[in-house]
């Protein structure tokens, strides 16, 4: 259905005319029945890839989209950036995604927001739903790996920044993936060996589940040996490669904390487009 779409509004594009957006401005999000999104696009853009980021715990699709600097590495490589926002896990609290962490509190079934967000965008601005990375930071990171593990095929392929499971974290997934996590070395908020705090309001313990253990699972689920293959450091970043039976696991460590590395869309992207080389 959602191919149908897209060669029929594309029925309406001529060669060169790019497409103009009605919604998913920084102020004007695009909405669907399960929530809402923002987008940008490249100049003179008529549909291909995209990056679907998403933000961390009390965040919104608006602020990543307002951050022309972070969204302007993806587009002038031809990338659209599409950035969801999630709801308040509780009345009155923060926005969070659907991350399993021992809660029963959230109101929406994320995996299945991303996939109507991913066919409205096909639709509505002719995204190409074959060629789509799914990123995020902190939780929005916790989130990649959950759809990574829940939704295999939602991605070609995940690139989640300083955020893993959570206990209980989970101990089979559905299939193998692409998957190239980034973190601090330095990182006090997600530290790699995770932690535990208790939550005095709710009266809830919540544990990050360890990343080296995390690793190991994909290592489990790609059918990669247990030492990595490659090892490089460069411009700050420690990078291993595991050489995998299915799919694909790459470590980026760097010596800041919660943060991005600074030349993280770089490697990222040179990382997404080599995968089918």
């Amino acid at each position: 259905m959602i191919f149908r779409y897209m060669l029929i509004s594309a029925m309406f594009l001529t060669a060169g005319q790019a497409l103009a957006l009605d919604c998913g401005s920084e102020t004007e999000p695009c909405k669907i029945a399960s929530g809402e999104y923002h987008i940008a696009v490249p100049a003179g853009w008529q549909g291909g890839p995209a990056v679907m980021y998403l933000h961390g715990y009390g965040s919104t699709g608006s602020k990543i989209i307002r951050n022309k600097r972070f969204v302007g590495r993806f587009t002038e490589r031809g990338y659209a950036v599409i950035a969801p926002t999630a709801l308040p896990w509780h009345q009155n609290k923060p926005t969070d995604w659907a991350v399993r962490d021992g809660w029963n509190t959230y109101p929406r079934a994320d995996v299945r927001f991303f996939r109507d967000v991913m066919a409205d965008a096909a639709v509505h601005a002719q995204v190409d739903p074959e060629r789509v990375l799914l990123s995020g930071f902190s939780r929005g990171g916790s989130m990649v790996w959950e759809v990574a593990c829940l939704a295999p095929d939602f991605a070609h392929a995940y690139a989640p920044v300083s955020g893993g499971f959570w206990l209980p974290a989970t101990e089979d997934c559905i299939g193998p993936v692409h998957m190239l996590h980034t973190h601090g070395f330095a990182d006090k908020l997600v530290p790699l060996e995770g932690r535990t705090w208790h939550n005095d309001e709710f009266d809830v313990t919540v544990s990050q589940a360890d990343i080296w253990e995390g690793l190991k699972l994909w290592r489990r689920e790609n059918e990669c040996p247990n030492n990595a293959v490659k090892h490089d450091v460069k411009d700050g970043n420690w990078r291993k490669r595991w050489s995998c039976g299915q799919g694909s696991l790459e470590l980026v460590l760097h010596k800041r904390g919660h943060t991005l590395p600074k030349n993280w869309t770089s490697i990222v992207l040179d990382w997404f487009e080599n995968l089918d080389r």
